[in-house]
């Protein structure tokens, strides 16, 4: 039976840049419940998460019934995070973990766990939240799953009663979504009280009702033992299908001559002692489709740095691009031009305050951001690739204003823009809902197989890879080896 309410939600609406948001929402949690609220990219999780943690103003009533409330109660850990630097600036660049005098600036773990309690206090945490191998690495070299639980360190370190999580399995391994798992059923036993919002396929036993969500309004709300028809729900809802009449897009590709498109011969990396790759040697050959799998924190985005022309630790090795060896006398942008690149890091530093279609166009020029005009063909060339991805309705709204889901589609379509020879998806399905993966997934097998496109592809999930994938590149600690294709370990 439910007990007395911790929190309500009464007549509860948001509206952002004179757009309704939230509508009407009405939801009721006792105290001896946690709730996941769920739904597809772009039905307002994110915004109610946001609200409830009082980033947003709204109307209605939000009451949660807790001792001694104020404000630092209540912390929302976000899908994704910005930390802030020596200088107490968050003015970093995506590229920035490749460049070790860069790193310097960023804090430690430690460090930052000091600004919220002495090491008596956080030092427990550090061991219950598997973070105490890393308490002196930089912030800047942490895995996805470090940060996340090391976010959840400093909401707890502040005393925390209500703990947001929003979208926090997005971008963990097997291994890392297991563990984030079990501490949220420890901290729930403990007596924290958890909401957390995700799009369905990761809920903790500890969670007791889900409440589902769909254009900014909960739609239905169960108990636990009827979880399993949210995944029908979640599956069906909102599926599209590309348009093939669209890929006369792609008809003027212009590859250039050569065999291998990547060759590494006994490539490492190191920092400050730290290998991070070691005795790589891996051949890419034009029209492979690769995926790269391994554990968070393995080096697979190291290794795609050295590919991709952001890390300076290339020119110390033997890596050739196109046939042609690195540091021989082509620029970074030589290289760029070729490859459509998307990452977490380019997505988390990206320019959120232009709009979408620039956004796109951007990726004509590799830039962050636009700074020149485009021609009336190059126009036509972005327009006609956001309504490949059903993104046209979104062509003049602000990027920030779109799911992470929708954003993430956005920068998918600019890695495609320029009808790159080599496509670099790292983690590409990241928030997305499972109909936009669908349609991803489908998009980016059509256009490798029908127009001999390389791709480079990591993902830590066996339902995100394209059909069109043929080979795969395992990497554990720094150490990679090629795998026959079924089973893959993720």
């Amino acid at each position: 039976m439910p007990g007395t309410p911790f929190l309500e939600m009464i007549n509860l609406q948001v509206k952002l840049n004179t757009n309704t948001i939230l509508h009407e929402i009405n939801l009721t949690i006792a105290d001896n419940e946690q709730w996941a609220v769920i739904g597809a990219s772009g039905s307002g999780k994110t915004t109610l998460a946001h609200t409830l943690a009082g980033k947003h103003f709204y109307t209605g009533q939000i009451v949660f019934h807790l001792e001694n409330s104020d404000t630092a109660d209540i912390v929302v850990v976000d899908q994704q995070h910005r930390f802030r630097n020596k200088s107490n600036t968050s003015d970093f660049y995506y590229q920035q973990r490749y460049n070790s005098i860069d790193s310097f600036d960023t804090r430690t773990v430690s460090e930052e766990l000091e600004h919220y309690g002495n090491q008596e206090n956080y030092q427990p945490l550090a061991e219950l939240l598997h973070i105490s191998h890393v308490l002196e690495e930089p912030l800047i070299q942490l895995s996805n799953g470090e940060n996340k639980r090391l976010q959840i360190a400093k909401a707890l370190l502040q005393k925390t009663k209500v703990l947001i999580l929003d979208n926090p399995f997005i971008g963990l391994d097997v291994d890392g979504r297991k563990l984030l798992s079990t501490i949220i059923d420890k901290l729930s036993a403990s007596g924290t009280k958890i909401i957390l919002f995700s799009s369905g396929t990761e809920v903790p036993d500890s969670i007791t009702n889900v409440a589902i969500m769909d254009q900014g309004k909960i739609i239905e709300v169960l108990e636990r033992d009827f979880f399993s028809t949210i995944g029908n729900f979640l599956q069906k809802n909102n599926q599209s299908k590309i348009n093939p009449e669209a890929f006369p897009l792609l008809q003027n590709q212009n590859a250039g001559e050569y065999k291998y498109v990547i060759r590494m011969v006994d490539v490492n990396v190191e920092y400050e002692g730290r290998k991070i790759l070691q005795h790589i040697n891996w051949e890419v050959k034009k029209g492979d489709h690769w995926a790269v799998s391994g554990p968070n924190g393995a080096g697979k985005s190291t290794l795609l740095s050295l590919v991709n022309g952001d890390n300076p630790k290339a020119y110390a090795n033997e890596i050739y691009l196109f046939d042609r060896r690195r540091g021989t006398g082509e620029s970074i942008w030589d290289i760029k031009k070729k490859i459509g690149y998307l990452s977490p890091e380019m997505h988390l530093y990206f320019d959120y305050g232009i709009s979408c279609f620039n956004a796109v166009a951007s990726g004509l020029f590799d830039s962050i951001g636009m700074f020149r005009p485009i021609s009336e063909s190059q126009k036509d060339q972005v327009e006609q690739w956001m309504s490949l991805m059903n993104l046209q309705g979104f062509t003049n709204k602000t990027l920030s204003l779109l799911s992470s889901g929708n954003q993430r589609l956005v920068l998918l379509a600019r890695a495609l823009v320029k009808n790159p020879e080599l496509l670099i998806l790292d983690e590409p399905c990241q928030g997305m809902d499972p109909a936009q993966k669908t349609q991803f997934l489908e998009l980016i097998s059509e256009i490798c197989k029908a127009f001999e496109k390389t791709l480079i592809y990591v993902s830590h999930y066996q339902d995100e890879l394209p059909d069109c994938i043929d080979r795969v590149l395992e990497i554990k600690e720094g150490i990679a080896r090629e795998l026959r294709l079924q089973p893959l370990d993720l």
